[in-house]
């Protein structure tokens, strides 16, 4: 039996998931994300796939995060056949996703073409990678697991989800055929965090490819985070500022109502603070959210599940669904909160309160999540003074906060607290993915150090013959 590895995305880079595991001449394309980053980069490899679709035999979708299966449809599109496996939770997620990127695609364009006819400059030659149309294509082919069932993926190959405790339904993956089991971390999670159970440890395997997005650094506990969120939105209230917060409409804003619906409790926070979550996907997710209870750990269960309490409402929280009742955050004159998407403000309505905010001294742009490279997200967490939004530059005059302490990455301990349960001398290789180049080296430095033998950083469409 042969088996081979090739990351097409995601391989020194921490977006555009797409990695082939073939296995007999049979090949399985695990995630198949959106490329997020400079617009020219991020559009030529979001429209061109490095390898034939219609030459994939069946996918499988770790999670549904943007980065990780925003160019199902794409491949689609451009010829694969086969079945896409995933958990159940998953493919309600991702099903949203992929139908609010298609709308914002749809949406910036007509965006960019308005503000160039002010400018009277022709519009600009640009189309939508994919449109609500292409949408029913996809999840007709979605294949749903349960939770550490054994699944017959292609004739004699297995696949087994794991709990990866990243966010809802997400999932790492064991790969099964001939006595040979190859694994995948997928995003891995972290313990001890609000909301989902901890990362499963999917049993011993031959070989791992592992998510290293914080391999170089380590992360704040989360009681130490609420403090500082508490006293970071109270000196903002104070000062008569917006706290924006960037999120991911996955996890991240549910983590986020989760410690606001937390602070009101035990009344940290002002009982006329309002606080205000201005995205249409942020409000489906969350209806997600509600309907698996079964992923919620215990925490979560004795503190508002048992007691029939709803933990993503409270008095002081406002969804906001309507284009009309966002534009009506801008003329707000009083302190408030404004939770919004995308995570790494590259599109969504958190550009419009940015460009509406970036400018007030007495405001605060609260960062929480991971940024990548070439992203707007990025140049705020960097702290840069000039931003360029919708093609315009700002004064970034408001004050600005990094948190670290809320990331569903795991960092290098927790990375390598999760590796010490496998048995060392079954497995292999290793193979890091999902990493900037700093994280990626230090990670397999750690690793080297702890004994683990031949980790490899994988290198973007080379393929290693690994039996």
């Amino acid at each position: 039996m042969n088996i081979s590895f090739t990351s097409y995305g995601a391989a020194r880079e921490v977006t555009g998931s797409k990695h082939m595991v073939t296995i007999s001449g049979k090949n399985i394309l695990v995630d198949c994300g959106l490329f997020q980053g400079k617009r020219k980069e991020a559009d030529e490899k979001n429209r061109n796939l490095a390898f034939d679709p219609a030459s994939v035999d069946c996918a499988i979708l770790t999670h549904g995060h943007l980065d990780h299966c925003g160019i199902y449809p794409v491949l689609v599109k451009n010829g694969f056949r086969g079945q896409i496996f995933c958990t159940p939770s998953t493919a309600e997620i991702a099903t949203i996703v992929m139908n609010d990127s298609a709308r914002i695609q749809t949406s910036d364009i007509q965006y960019l073409k308005k503000k160039a006819a002010q400018k009277g400059l022709p519009p600009p030659d640009i189309q939508p990678l994919y449109t609500e149309a292409n949408i029913p294509d996809v999840t007709a082919r979605f294949h749903t697991v349960d939770y550490r069932k054994r699944a017959e993926i292609l004739p004699g190959i297995y696949c087994t989800f794991h709990d990866a405790g990243h966010i809802l339904g997400s999932a790492g993956i064991v790969l099964e055929s001939g006595g040979v089991r190859f694994g995948l971390s997928g995003d891995l999670g972290r313990s001890a965090m609000p909301i989902l159970r901890d990362p499963e440890f999917p049993g011993d395997i031959d070989y791992f490819v592992c998510e290293s997005t914080y391999g170089n650094r380590l992360h704040d506990e989360m009681s130490t985070a609420e403090d500082e969120v508490a006293a970071a939105v109270m000196e903002t209230y104070r000062r008569g500022g917006k706290v924006i917060i960037p999120a991911f409409s996955i996890g991240r804003t549910q983590e986020i109502i989760y410690l606001f619906h937390r602070l009101m409790d035990d009344k940290r926070l002002p009982h006329d603070l309002a606080i205000y979550v201005d995205s249409p996907m942020s409000v489906n997710i969350t209806e997600v959210f509600k309907r698996h209870e079964e992923c919620y750990d215990d925490d979560i269960r004795r503190r508002f599940v048992e007691h029939r309490e709803n933990p993503f409402g409270f008095s002081q929280l406002k969804y906001i669904a309507s284009v009309e009742e966002s534009k009506s955050l801008n003329s707000l004159k009083r302190p408030a909160v404004i939770i919004s998407a995308s995570g790494m403000c590259e599109s969504g309505r958190v550009l419009h309160h940015l460009a509406n905010n970036i400018g007030d001294p007495a405001s605060l742009i609260l960062v929480v999540g991971f940024m990548a490279e070439h992203t707007l997200g990025r140049r705020l967490a960097e702290k840069q003074r000039v931003v360029r939004i919708f093609g315009e530059e700002y004064d970034v005059l408001a004050r600005l906060k990094n948190l670290n302490a809320f990331s569903a990455h795991a960092d290098y301990h927790e990375t390598l607290k999760h590796m010490e349960r496998f048995d060392k001398t079954r497995l292999k290789n290793v193979f890091l993915v999902h990493g900037e180049d700093d994280a990626l080296s230090k990670l397999r430095d750690r690793m080297s150090t702890a004994g683990y033998t031949n980790v490899t950083i994988a290198e973007p469409g080379t393929t290693y013959t690994l039996s």
